[in-house]
């Protein structure tokens, strides 16, 4: 088969024919599908096979009108058959690789057996670890998450759709949907435009200029207009001001929906506003070309033309019109052993080390009594949310630590159930942490509990896993916690009890055996906070770049602990009764983001800026300032540091946040050795929107703190007009 001319092909196609490749619909049966592959429908989701999707292509180019190949849709998210860690883990490397390997075995697994559309990555920008949700993004900051969306999208598409090993990528929830009020999903949306372009768009531009092939609109309403029907962001901001020429995708049933928002009539309506406002792709139950004729009374023709040909133009660059078929004979169906290293290397870069007293982590390998003991000793619950029922399953945590550190003599105990009541395994827990050395607790909260429509208004440990921490801090017996959860969990009731923690997310396929060499000492716990944990539910949303006020509370005489003190507490002589503060709650949030421990220690020294000044006009022609600083490992082990570059902006015309990420650099250093970092800054990074929507960077001082949460350096540079 040839490329045929795409203008010739949309003039010979009817109305109807137009309609049916505005479209996905859910998985029928076989003869169901079939039947719609004839009708010339643009897209089904993957019947699960090459074979079964080889008959839908083959019906769709050989008995279809026009021979239009399909889009085969699926939700490849961390993983096809070999899962690697969820995405909120993924970006708690700070290594942007790790994304890129999940992305790439992701297309080539899925594309092998006939996939070409996944709907990922989701950027979202996530402060409301309520969202279940947020275990499928990349956390708070919008800088972070733009560089790990744009990262999923090089690793899904690569340089060249047509290949074999790669697949259209998805940026969604266009947009603010990870801004959904009280942190309950699907639910309102209301900000103002210059928080909107500040932190939710910023990732989608970043996709975009990444060159995702695909977007989806969100579930939310923003401001009181549903985004399927939101012109304004779709078509003025998306298409014109980004320059997007894929194609834009609802979510599962999304236009129906608006007739449940209130905003439309009924189905037609709903789908003609939908398409007017820049929607290309419906997704749902309903057959757009049912009954045309009255949706074609409400949208366009210019813009029907404009949708079919996004799709077509899409089908061409993945190769569907020369190369429609998948090669059953190449089709993969399980993990190989590369992908399952490419796996295992991918999630020994994500667990963080929250607490460590007294050096208990690592366990060295030696002979001594320990009690593995918890609902996650035994669980094979390692994959997290967004995972498909054929992604290839871990193993235990029992096993994996018990072959790793094999001189260990191994006590296994349940010690609790995820949801249930445990009195009685908490009591045999307690009973036989007696007769060991160390006790390891594994404990967290089960991957069906986030994810999509898995709000939490409670974030503590479920079931009575806090019980049985307390029951073994109560022993005396020296033990560790290890702490698995697809968000940021409240943990004050326990906390301060357990001498060492090691957060270990959901790690996918490999997950116990890179948790087991993380324990070990094997690999460094390398991994930092992408998102905060508060100490309460009530002091949600707390994010480390939230704004300044005019009434910081302090402490000690500076100020809130949740900034980087760059030197700039204003005077304040008001009593600290007045000040931005709970009265029942200590200051700051119990990890911050950007927290992690290492098993060595760092020193930062020599920071320096390239130049003290620079002009507007020259950053704005593509100057940049570049930020330097050596990494010393002061320990005895080798280590990974993370270090970060923060922004304050002292005096603005608009109150600005207290810091903005604007670099990070995570670097392996051996013991007793060093490295420079380089990091570096421009026009895009220094400035900030105002409330009529312009990009602005104003003369005056900004400060650049590089620092790695230990060690932090204020560094001053003067922008001229």
């Amino acid at each position: 088969m040839t490329t045929p001319d795409l203008d010739a092909l949309l003039a010979r196609m009817s109305p109807a024919d137009k309609l049916a490749q505005l479209q996905i619909l859910w998985r029928r049966d076989e003869a169901d599908a079939l039947a719609l592959a004839r009708a010339g429908i643009g897209a089904l989701f993957w019947p699960q096979s090459a074979e079964k999707t080889n008959a839908l292509q083959r019906a769709a180019v050989e008995e279809s009108a026009h021979g239009i190949p399909l889009l085969i849709g699926l939700d490849v998210v961390h993983g096809q058959f070999t899962i690697f860690p969820t995405p909120l883990a993924q970006a708690a490397s700070f290594d942007l690789a790790v994304a890129e390997a999940d992305a790439l075995v992701s297309a080539t697994e899925a594309r092998s057996g006939g996939v070409t559309w996944t709907f990922s990555p989701m950027v979202d920008v996530t402060r409301d670890p309520r969202w279940g949700r947020v275990v499928e993004g990349f956390g708070e900051d919008s800088f972070l998450t733009s560089a790990f969306g744009a990262a999923k999208v090089r690793g899904y598409q690569g340089d060249d759709l047509s290949s074999s090993e790669r697949i259209a990528s998805c940026l969604k929830h266009f947009v603010a949907y990870g801004a959904a009020e009280g942190g309950r999903d699907y639910n309102t949306t209301d900000m103002s435009w210059r928080r909107l372009r500040e932190t939710y768009l910023t990732p989608f531009r970043a996709g975009v200029d990444a060159g995702a092939a695909t977007v989806m609109a969100s579930f939310n309403s923003l401001n009181g207009t549903p985004m399927h029907a939101n012109r304004r962001l779709l078509t003025e901001v998306l298409s014109d001001e980004y320059g997007f020429g894929g194609v834009v995708v609802g979510d599962a049933d999304g236009v129906l929906q608006l007739a449940v928002h209130g905003v439309a009539a009924d189905e037609v309506d709903a789908i003609g506003r939908a398409l007017s406002a820049g929607l290309d792709v419906v997704m749902g139950g309903i057959e757009l070309t049912a009954d045309g004729e009255p949706i074609l009374d409400h949208v366009s023709p210019a813009r029907i033309d404009d949708a079919v040909l996004r799709i077509l133009r899409l089908k061409r660059d993945l190769g569907l019109f020369e190369h429609p078929y998948a090669d059953a004979a190449a089709e993969r169906s399980a993990p190989t052993s590369d992908t399952l290293d490419e796996a295992l290397h991918a999630a020994e870069r994500c667990p963080v080390l929250l607490k460590n007293d007294g050096g208990l982590l690592p366990i060295a390998d030696e002979p001594r009594r320990i009690l593995l003991t918890g609902p996650y000793a035994r669980s094979t619950d390692h994959l997290g949310a967004w995972v498909q029922h054929f992604g290839a399953e871990a193993g235990t945590l029992s096993d994996a630590l018990a072959a790793q550190l094999p001189q260990a003599s191994w006590t296994i105990a349940d010690g609790a159930d995820f949801l249930a009541p445990s009195a009685p395994q908490i009591e045999e827990a307690v009973a036989l942490a007696a007769d060991h050395d160390l006790v390891v607790v594994a404990v967290g909260e089960p991957s069906s509990i986030s994810g999509e429509a898995s709000s939490r208004s409670d974030i503590r440990l479920p079931g009575d896993q806090t019980a049985l921490i307390r029951a073994i801090a109560a022993t005396g017996v020296p033990f560790v916690v290890l702490l698995a959860s697809g968000r940021p969990l409240v943990v004050e009731d326990w906390i301060d009890d357990a001498p060492a923690v090691l957060l270990t997310w959901h790690l996918g396929t490999r997950g116990p055996e890179a948790i087991a060499r993380v324990v070990a000492g094997a690999v460094d716990a390398g991994g930092r906070l992408p998102m905060t944990f508060p100490r309460s539910v009530g002091q949600i949303p707390v994010h480390h770049d939230h704004e300044r006020t005019g009434r910081p509370a302090r402490t000690g005489g500076s100020l809130d602990v949740e900034r980087w003190d760059v030197g700039l507490q204003g005077p304040n002589n008001l009593d600290d009764y007045y000040s931005s503060k709970y009265l029942d709650l200590d200051l700051g949030p119990r990890f911050a983001f950007g927290h992690g421990l290492s098993y060595t220690t760092f020193r930062l020294d020599g920071a320096q800026l390239d130049t003290p000044t620079v002009s507007a006009g020259d950053l704005r022609a593509g100057a940049l300032l570049t930020v330097r600083v050596d990494v010393h490992n002061t320990g005895q082990r080798d280590g990974d540091d993370v270090v970060l570059l923060h922004l304050a902006d002292p005096v603005a015309t608009l109150a600005q946040p207290v810091q903005r990420l604007r670099g990070f650099r995570r670097v392996t250093v051996p013991a007793g050795e060093k490295t420079t970092v380089t990091l570096q800054v421009g026009w895009d990074d220094l400035g900030f929107w105002d409330d009529d929507s312009r990009y602005v960077v104003e003369p005056g001082e900004l400060v650049l703190t590089i620092t790695d949460g230990t060690d932090a350096t204020p560094l001053t540079v003067l922008v001229t007009g």
